[in-house]
């Protein structure tokens, strides 16, 4: 009797005949032998038990929706890949070069404090190791990708844009050194990757902003970002996913220098049958860092959100200061939010609290708005803006702020015409 098919390892062994799969072989079969013994997670899975994925393949589609790029209009170093690889002819490689350290194919000296230097490490003293498979997969079968060292001292004077489009369900990665002193802020946008993933380090004193656009996913999209946080380094990332059928973003922070800030936060909006997680853990390793996460979902239909965040802190991270609050609002007796808040703490001097709540629009000021003149449906996007709004301030340039708020009276307005 033949042995039974493995179509993930069947695409493994044909990637790794192509050009594309030049750069770290030994951390690609040690990633795929990671993502092959554990096998697709399951509801069996902890981390995976409000989100299923085992209809997951190598062929998974990913068509995008009718929305628009978010970002088309900002002014970028823009780095376009369709169907898994880099366009030069529409990209800014030449451009960022002169301004920064941009790796080709063969990998740069820097990159060995960066590439899988994160993804590999362990949790120091955790409970409980939290496997990444879908980590594992991009890092087993990405076709291209970014390696940029931002050099120190360096404010970069406009954002970097990373593009992803085309039908092919590709695999793209980022490695990213942001050297000491120096600011960047990292944007990404589009349907056309089934998995990313992304290793940042952000040196002592030292500056990232990231900002995530989901907007035209309209089937699947996988991401992995992991970052290490030196000391008086500041760290954001934010993102806005909408409607995507299965969306699943993990992020995983080591405050590794005293002094350290990272933030993570999220605007979710749901219709249909979306389903959208977002999961962090935050591994306090320094003293005197403060973190925060802060994710506000609106569902609509029959969709579901999930929210699964994480503070652990080492008994060295004294004065740690560590705040969680995920919230959602349902517009429909459908909806759907799941919600896992875990504090995991070894120092006996820290200030970290979670919280999570759940409910339908504010009836009071929503009977305030509609007694004043204000149509139903305006009256719930209004609501709706206010909500979001506290995730959105955590983005530190206020023009991109506009931007995502824009996107967000959008995503309601065509609810309201529909």
């Amino acid at each position: 009797m033949d042995a039974p098919t493995n179509p993930w390892r069947d695409a493994f062994e044909a990637f790794k005949a192509s050009d594309a799969a030049q750069m770290g072989a030994t951390a690609r079969d040690a990633a795929f032998a990671r993502f092959d013994a554990h096998g697709m997670p399951s509801k069996r899975d902890e981390y995976w038990k409000y989100t299923p994925v085992r209809d997951v393949t190598p062929d998974t589609p990913v068509p995008a929706n009718n929305a628009a790029d978010a970002f088309a209009d900002v002014d970028a170093y823009r780095f376009v890949f369709v169907d898994g690889h880099l366009d030069a002819a529409r990209s800014d490689r030449d451009a960022l070069a002169k301004v920064a350290d941009v790796a080709d194919e063969k990998g740069a000296p820097w990159m060995d404090g960066v590439f899988n230097a994160l993804q590999a490490q362990p949790i120091i003293g955790a409970q409980k190791q939290v496997e990444r498979p879908f980590a594992d997969l991009n890092l087993a079968l990405f076709s291209d990708g970014l390696a940029v060292r931002i050099p120190a001292g360096t404010a970069l004077d406009k954002p970097i844009h990373l593009r992803y489009e085309g039908n092919r369900p590709a695999h793209l990665r980022l490695e990213m050194l942001v050297e000491k002193g120096a600011s960047a802020t990292l944007l990404e946008s589009g349907a056309g990757a089934l998995t990313t993933g992304a290793e940042v380090v952000v040196e002592d004193g030292a500056t990232l902003n990231h900002l995530r656009a989901q907007t035209e996913v309209a089937d699947k999209q996988f991401t992995a970002l992991y970052a290490k946080i030196g000391a008086e380094a500041q760290f954001k990332t934010f993102t806005l996913a909408a409607d995507g059928a299965l969306i699943r973003n993990e992020t995983q922070i080591t405050m590794a220098g005293e002094n350290g800030n990272g933030h993570i936060a999220a605007g979710v909006m749901g219709r249909g049958k979306a389903l959208i997680d977002n999961t962090v853990y935050i591994s306090h390793e320094a003293a005197h860092c403060e973190s925060r996460q802060v994710v506000k979902n609106v569902m609509d239909d029959e969709s579901k959100a999930v929210f699964q965040g994480k503070i652990y802190v080492k008994k060295d991270a004294q004065k740690t200061d560590g705040y969680q609050i995920s919230q959602s609002v349902l517009l429909s007796e459908g909806a759907e939010f799941n919600a896992k808040p875990e504090l995991e703490i070894y120092a006996d001097d820290v200030m970290c609290s979670h919280g999570s709540t759940t409910g339908a629009l504010d009836e009071t000021a929503l009977f305030y708005l509609r007694s004043r003149g204000v149509p139903l449906k305006e009256a719930e996007a209004m609501l709706v803006a206010a909500f979001v709004d506290e995730a959105i301030l955590e983005i530190a340039d206020e023009g991109l702020q506009d931007i995502v708020r824009k996107a967000v009276d959008a995503w309601m307005a065509e609810r309201a015409a529909g």
